[in-house]
């Protein structure tokens, strides 16, 4: 096995409440520096919001908290995807495994909360199924990891992956082939939600090749754009501003693009990105052909 000294990837996240709305519904998490022992966990989660979705900003917390652990074991897991057999086995896994135990898992934290914290009726009301009680807390999840060998991402419901390759390339990768009519989209709460979930699969076969940028974001964001080209746009924008500025340039800037977003979509607006560190020297390289 080949060990290498990775540079931390810089990192940034934000959410912002929508207009009107009675507290955020959204949840995510950014953690890890992208190496082999320490990979990188991305997720942004959109708990559902509506009367019949009462404990849905709790779901978000719990499906992002419980993938943050999964997707980190799976990363060190897959330190050394190169071996015989071994890149079919991870990709079964990430494919087939994830997902299963994400959503077993997701469902044990939900009925776990009800169970602690039940509703006080005094109308002689029936004990609710557990498909009913999990409604309460339903919720999208998109979810990545990134180590110095492979980029795995997944996804439930709606939000939208970015990547921006490294030869610039602007990819969607688990984009639903039709978009979801109206506020209907799949949920971690549904019936064999495992079922549901996308999977995004990207071995790495040289470093020069990892991806510029990974961008999660739930829908809030990508709604607020009038035409469809407005979001590719914003994530074009923000790998350029983030290559000039880094993250901490661009960090103070983030909440007030999300508001901004968020009035005019309406919804709860989160984001998270990774921006893979520069090559010792590039810097220079770049400050010399600009002088010339």
């Amino acid at each position: 096995m080949v060990t290498l000294r990775v540079r931390p990837w810089e990192t940034l996240g934000e959410s912002v409440r929508g207009v009107g709305k009675r507290c955020n519904q959204d949840w995510y998490a950014c953690q890890g520096a992208g190496s082999a022992d320490d990979p990188l966990v991305l997720a942004v989660a959109d708990g559902h919001g509506s009367p019949a979705y009462a404990r849905s900003e709790l779901g978000a917390r719990f499906a992002v908290d419980r993938f943050a652990v999964l997707a980190a074991e799976f990363g060190r897991a897959a330190r050394d995807p190169h071996g015989p057999g071994r890149p079919a086995r991870l990709m079964t896994y990430a494919r087939d495994d994830f997902p299963r135990a994400l959503v077993r898992q997701w469902r044990a934290a939900a009925l776990g909360h009800w169970d602690r914290h039940r509703p006080v009726a005094d109308d002689g009301a029936p004990e609710p199924g557990d498909d009913e009680k999990l409604r309460l807390y339903g919720t999208t999840l998109i979810g990545a990891v990134l180590t110095p060998w492979l980029l795995v991402a997944w996804q439930i419901g709606d939000g939208d992956l970015a990547v921006v390759a490294h030869d610039g390339t602007l990819e969607r990768p688990l984009a639903p082939a039709e978009e979801a009519l109206g506020d209907e989209t799949d949920s971690l709460c549904g019936p064999r939600a495992w079922r549901q979930v996308r999977t995004h699969w990207a071995p790495v076969f040289e470093q020069a090749r990892l991806p510029r940028l990974v961008v999660l974001s739930t829908d809030g964001l990508s709604k607020s754009f009038a035409s469809a080209d407005g979001y590719p746009a914003f994530v074009e924008d923000l790998q350029g501003r983030l290559t000039a500025d880094g993250s901490a340039g661009v960090r103070h800037l983030l909440p007030q693009w999300l508001e901004h977003a968020a009035r005019h979509s309406g919804d709860d607006t989160t984001l998270t990105a990774a921006l893979r560190p520069p090559e010792p020297g590039a810097g220079a390289e770049l400050e010399r052909k600009t002088e010339s």
